[in-house]
């Protein structure tokens, strides 16, 4: 398998409107992120991914875009971004950023023209029609709006607000590929695609023996037929010749369609972001984890991807609420469950990601007011379900569990107000925990979340079988425990991670010398609680 940058890279995800305020509006910024890259670099970062800083309204946060080649004002200039990428770039690092093109803002000039006449020479850049199929969009509600001024209706599988691209039309995919070109010629290293299984539609409607007024319309919508030639058209004329790295978002990917997705000789991108191991191993509205279940998923796209394709290793992101929370114990076991959760996935096949504030163990937000939370799908949720008669406290355990803005409460830096993150009163407000739970709390002891996060960067970095390696699991005799041997010609190191409350006694491989464990005072053939060990082992060479 061919060697490069960003397999042995580590990558971190900054959502910049949550991450430092550097100008006291209580909203993060462009300048924020720069203020801080010497504490990245420090971390070990190789990678850092910014979240939609384009000019943007704000409805969902950025990912409804006006301007593709703009800087929101709240987040800066396109001066202070240049300068970010220079700093980053100083520090020998690399800077890739969200491009979200199934969809643009209703504000974006594209749409202004084509909603003006049915003549607009851009009129076909969105999709219009006299008639509505029945799909239900992804945030609720009918995924078509009618516009009174054309007699038409145009489609956004999103808010009203994401119109949904046209990808069949020829000059709208030029101008996409023209302004990720500009983007390229200014010098990122890749891109983050969002949304990109959605781009090709099949415009007929769902089945709909219940008479419903909407119908969850995924397959129309999702990987249809004709989309791996998009996509293929989008590689070759938008990112060939550029030495990048691009990551698409297509969470109904599943192991057996990774060859046309990612693979080295016919894949699109990569690597990707799929959900298939996060559905499997979840309860959505409780929370917990099913080992088992998230052990069979993840070591099936470990066995597919060695020697074709590479993998993107996550367990958090602006999406999904904390894992420390949703899979661990953020009470009793809040350290041991926050390290063990993250040495279990960060020595796979591939390249880890690490959201801003998984590497100090940031938990969910305790907000019990619905007017606590901003997220537009979460409100959106909460409406719905209440006019169907959902009780207020039934809606509000799901909330408190699945919210996406749990992931989006401002960066706990220091125990001041607010957190350090801003001198003014956050977008969001800050998880009151911040007060023990801050990367000043943590930087400098040796035994925190941070240092641990640190260490298994350090060892990445540093042990080649923990980049290209095989991945092959293990048995250790107990359904809770994540383990799995990694493996060249020369070294083999064994990773072991409990994922539960319940000890599990198990042989420890006798020649296995301990590199690194979340456990101070260890049993000799226990792993403990929540335990993680990652073990150097002996290995006869032969030939």
């Amino acid at each position: 398998m061919k060697k490069t940058w960003w397999k042995e890279a580590v990558v971190y995800q900054i959502y910049p409107r949550s991450f430092n305020d550097s100008n006291g509006d209580g909203i993060g910024d462009l300048n924020g992120v720069t203020e801080k890259l010497d504490y990245l670099d420090e971390l070990g970062i190789n990678i850092i991914w910014i979240c939609p800083m384009y000019k943007s309204p704000n409805v969902d946060n950025g990912y409804d875009i006006s301007d593709y080649q703009a800087i929101m004002e709240e987040m800066g200039t396109m001066e202070d971004f240049e300068r970010l990428l220079e700093e980053v770039h100083k520090r020998g690092m690399r800077l890739i950023i969200d491009l979200v093109i199934n969809h643009t803002s209703d504000q974006h000039p594209w749409f202004v023209e084509s909603r003006s006449s049915k003549d607009s020479t851009k009129r076909d850049w969105y999709v219009w029609r006299d008639q509505q199929t029945n799909w239900e969009c992804i945030f609720g509600g009918p995924a078509w709006t009618f516009d009174p001024k054309s007699n038409q209706y145009y489609l956004h599988i999103f808010t009203k607000n994401q119109v949904d691209l046209n990808w069949e039309n020829e000059d709208m995919r030029k101008a996409v590929y023209e302004m990720i070109r500009w983007w390229l010629d200014k010098g990122v290293d890749g891109f983050r695609v969002d949304a990109i299984n959605h781009i090709k539609k099949e415009y007929s409607d769902m089945p709909n023996p219940k008479n419903l007024p909407y119908v969850p319309a995924w397959e129309k919508f999702t990987e249809v037929e004709g989309l791996q030639e998009m996509l293929a058209e989008l590689k070759e004329k938008a990112f060939s010749g550029y030495d990048i790295v691009t990551v698409g978002e297509a969470n109904s990917v599943k192991s057996h369609d990774m060859e046309q997705w990612i693979s080295e000789h016919e894949g699109k991108f990569n690597m990707i972001f799929h959900r298939e191991a996060l559905e499997a191993a979840s309860d959505e509205v409780n929370g917990g984890l099913d080992v088992e279940d998230l052990r069979e998923v993840l070591d099936r796209w470990q066995k597919a991807a060695h020697g074709v394709a590479w993998n993107s290793l996550y367990l958090e992101n602006h999406d999904r609420p904390r894992t420390v929370s949703i899979w661990g114990n953020d009470r009793d076991y809040w350290f041991e469950s926050a390290t063990a959760l993250g040495c279990m996935y960060f020595f796979m096949q591939g390249t880890p990601f690490i959201y801003q504030g998984q590497e100090i163990g940031m938990t969910n937000a305790p907000f019990d007011d619905i007017d606590m939370y901003n997220d537009i799908e979460t409100k959106n949720m909460y409406r719905y379900n209440r006019k169907e008669g959902v009780p207020h406290e039934d809606l509000m355990k799901i909330i408190k569990t699945i919210s996406r803005d749990h992931a989006r409460t401002p960066m706990q830096w220091n125990s001041r107000k607010y957190g350090g993150f801003s001198t003014a009163e956050p977008w969001l407000a800050v998880n009151p925990n911040y007060k023990w739970l801050n990367v000043e709390a943590q930087k400098d002891d040796p035994k925190s979340i941070w240092s641990y996060y640190k260490k298994m960067i350090h060892l990445r970095q540093n042990w080649d079988v923990l980049v290209y390696g095989t991945t092959n699991l293990t048995d250790s005799g107990c359904p809770d425990v994540y383990a799995y041997v990694r493996e060249d010609r020369y070294t083999k190191m064994l990773i072991a991670s409990n994922l539960s409350e319940r000890p599990c006694t198990w042989n420890t491989p006798y020649d296995a010398e301990l590199l690194l464990t979340n456990y101070e005072k260890r049993v000799k053939g226990v792993l403990q609680p929540y335990e993680a060990c990652i073990y150097f082992m002996k290995k006869e060479i032969y030939g």
